[in-house]
């Protein structure tokens, strides 16, 4: 084992291994020869489901509906000049249209340690062209259409180079506009995207490294700015690998392998080595989709590893809300990082961004495995944190960041379009195709002939599907207020009666009352949490099938062994400028010895303590709260005091809450 290897075993990388480390990449590089990653052809076995199209799923009335309208109008509603303004000032071209501000701006007057006014000029255009395209697939709709064409004609002047000058973070930048034409040409058919993809390809190349660039790499390198530390080439791979399957064009191939960050990220991954500790929390666990994309497209198991061991590294340093990643920055295993982040750091999770790479590398690692503990995770990453996220308003002032402390608030960023306002728009469009998924999983069924016919339920939200069984469309209409309601109702409408498979997924936490019918009688088989409930039978026009899950109340529990004070918040990884101060209700002469910390839960949603609750709770009157009749709130009645009225994260506007407790004592 190398030094590197050993000391990354412990969750750290020394310096001299890293230096070691580095020498020895750079001598690889020196010999293309040595990185043959690829051969032709590439056989990757399918996967157990397959993505429906967005066009195939429509949202209902309801929570997910409302964020994704919202900001399909926000995005179409933005001028367009003002939204190519950077690219055409920064490209020497007239550049009319108003100056949007914040991170956006061409700004001269961004500093890392204070305003970030002109951060990353223009740095969530190709994610808003992603999330325009998207909601052209889902809706038909000739505005979103127009808009991704019109964005299209003005960027194409701009991709000439000029743009990347002085710029401090190319590789983040170049990476969203790849992502919004690879969008653009596959679910908006736009005919510019094309060729516009291997120009913005051929104009970054010079700006970008020699290879994919870790932040300490990056950090002893020559620097204006400590911003330019910041970059991050190693997610890159995840889109050229898609424009590479999309065009056929090698270039995009061999530019995604010469960025996949192997030697200090998925190399020791795939070895079962937990190197995430210390590293900057939404960029790297959104480069789990760039391996994930580097094994469909080359086969490289390998990185199948990287992404499989990775993933679950972090959700063994999860909150309870699904959420991860305090201050950004990923954490030492089998220590108390996360329980003491709860009394230092508001900036708990890092909602939009966070979510959207979540369910990215979770919808991957679901339709190729068939593993529904995946749905499970997406479930409640959706309810306790994306969905309740603040919508992003018309002036750039955009939701970034979850805070789980002892007094949390939702808070609006300080600076305006943060990275977080181009991922909601992007991730509230993928509700639909994270929903449902073509085929079952064959471990729920033993008739392999009909798995790829059949459908799986994988989120149960207000909304109709439709597909074709045989020629003949069939369309499912879920109508639910899941998770208020325990409960969940699927109708089939269809020409002719089909025989095909319905696979529904049961959460590990659903209680053993649970149980699906069918036009109002349960089903034989047994419900088994943590399965798939899989139907097969002649379905008829009309068949309706129904869930009824036992949501227990159950804690969720971190452990503290001290904290001696309510300290300042650590230093990040990436930039916290834009963030408003830890709010916390210890003073700095507070002192906790050993604590252990509890979440309320029932079903998927973490239930949050409102309006005055006392220091400590008694894990016992947790575990016998009040459900309202809605569903909605849960009420707490201490030993001593007042009742406390806990909500779900989507019900919480402007109050105070507290997400876990600590927990009495004996």
């Amino acid at each position: 084992m190398t030094e590197t290897a050993r000391t990354a075993e412990n969750g750290a990388i020394s310096r001299r291994g890293f230096l070691k480390s580095s020498a020895a990449v750079a001598a690889t590089l020196s010999v293309p020869s040595m990185r043959p990653l690829y051969a032709a052809p590439v056989v990757v076995p399918e996967p157990q489901l397959r993505r429906l199209d967005y066009s195939a799923v429509t949202l209902l009335p309801g929570l997910m509906q409302q964020q994704f309208e919202h900001h399909q109008q926000l995005l179409l509603d933005i001028d367009t000049d003002a939204m190519l303004k950077p690219y055409r000032e920064r490209s020497g071209l007239a550049a009319p249209g108003d100056d949007l501000g914040g991170w956006y701006s061409n700004s001269p007057f961004f500093d890392p340690h204070g305003s970030f006014e002109g951060f990353v000029p223009g740095h969530s255009l190709g994610q808003w062209i992603s999330a325009l395209a998207r909601g052209a697939a889902i809706t038909g709709g000739t505005a979103q259409r127009a808009k991704v064409n019109a964005l299209l004609t003005g960027l194409a002047p701009t991709l000439t180079g000029r743009f990347y000058n002085g710029y401090p973070l190319p590789a983040y930048t170049f990476d969203k506009v790849m992502c919004g034409l690879v969008d653009a040409l596959q679910y908006a058919q736009s005919p510019k995207a094309a060729a516009m993809l291997q120009t913005a390809l051929t104009s970054a190349l010079p700006h970008l490294p020699e290879k994919a660039l870790s932040r300490p790499e990056q950090r002893v390198r020559t620097h204006h700015n400590d911003a330019e530390t910041w970059d991050e080439s190693y997610t890159l791979p995840e889109n050229l690998f898609h424009a590479y399957r999309l065009t056929n064009r090698p270039e995009f191939r061999d530019a995604a392998v010469r960025f996949l960050e192997d030697d200090l990220y998925f190399n020791p991954l795939s070895e079962n080595i937990n190197v995430l500790p210390g590293e900057h929390a939404y960029s790297h666990v959104n480069a789990f989709s760039s391996a994930m994309q580097a094994y469909l497209t080359l086969g490289s198991e390998k990185h199948l590893r990287a992404a499989t061991n990775g993933f679950r590294m972090l959700q063994e340093q999860s909150f309870a809300t699904g959420g991860w990643g305090p201050g950004e920055t990923l954490l030492r295993p089998g220590t108390d990082d996360l329980g003491k982040s709860l009394f230092t750091q508001a900036a708990s999770f890092e909602t939009p961004c966070g979510a959207y790479g979540h369910f990215k590398i979770t919808r991957s690692l679901l339709t190729l495995t068939g593993d529904p503990r995946y749905g499970d995770s997406m479930e409640r990453v959706l309810y306790n944190t994306v969905l309740g996220a603040k919508p992003v308003l018309a002036d750039g002032t955009a939701f970034y960041y979850s805070d789980f402390t002892m007094t949390g608030h939702k808070n609006y960023s300080r600076d305006k379009w943060p990275c977080c306002s181009g991922t909601l728009p992007q991730i509230a469009a993928d509700y639909g195709i994270s929903s449902y998924f073509a085929g079952v999983p064959r471990s729920s069924d033993d008739h392999a002939r009909t798995e790829r016919t059949g459908l799986t339920v994988n989120l149960y939200v207000p909304s109709r599907v439709t597909w074709k069984h045989g020629g003949s469309p069939i369309t499912l209409t879920q109508q639910t207020n899941y998770p208020a309601e325990a409960n969940t109702s699927l109708t089939f409408a269809m020409q002719k009666d089909a025989e095909f498979p319905l696979a529904l997924r049961i959460p590990a936490w659903a209680g053993p009352k649970t149980r699906v019918l069918v036009n109002g009688k349960p089903t034989d088989s047994a419900v088994q949490p943590g399965t798939w409930h899989t139907l097969r039978r002649q379905w008829r026009n009309n068949d309706r099938v129904e869930v009824e899950f036992e949501m227990p109340l159950r804690t969720e529990t971190l452990n503290v062994t001290a904290i001696r004070t309510a300290a300042a918040s650590p230093q990040p990884s990436a930039p916290l400028a834009q963030s408003e101060p830890a709010a916390t209700n210890l003073t700095p002469s507070t002192a906790i010895g050993n604590a252990r910390l509890g979440a309320l839960l029932r079903g998927p949603v973490v239930f949050m303590a409102t309006g005055i609750w006392p220091t400590e709770m008694d894990e016992k009157a947790l575990l016998n709260a009040e459900v309202s009749s809605a569903g909605d709130t849960l009420t707490v009645k201490p030993e001593t005091g007042h009742p406390v009225t806990h909500k779900p994260y989507t019900a919480i506007t402007d109050e105070a809450y507290r997400t876990y407790h600590p927990l009495r004592q004996g």
